[in-house]
């Protein structure tokens, strides 16, 4: 089970390192203490840290509420070609 986490890591670091070299850009925001510096080679968990703070809601109401994504998020995922979709409450989900 560690093994395939341990490969997936590599995975998600190696797509978004690829599509950044690609495309001639880096993502800025994934170091705590220099939020300013940018890299072109960010590891998997740095990749995977900038999702931490991501938060789903249940109100009592039945409402749900997600966290919005920020830009540096946004920018993970278009590395890897995912839809920002994957973070959005589709309208069914909502009723209980």
């Amino acid at each position: 089970m560690a093994d395939r986490l341990f490969e997936t890591n590599h995975i998600v670091g190696f797509i978004v390192r690829q599509a950044l070299q690609q495309s001639q850009q880096s993502l800025q925001g994934l170091y705590d203490g220099n939020p300013k510096r940018k890299s072109d080679r960010p590891s998997a968990e740095q990749l995977l840290r900038a999702f931490c703070h991501i938060t789903l809601y249940f109100i009592p109401d039945s409402t749900i509420f997600i966290t919005p994504l920020n830009q540096l998020q946004k920018q993970i995922l278009s590395a890897m070609k995912m839809p920002l979709s994957l973070y959005l409450l589709e309208p069914l989900l909502c009723k209980t």
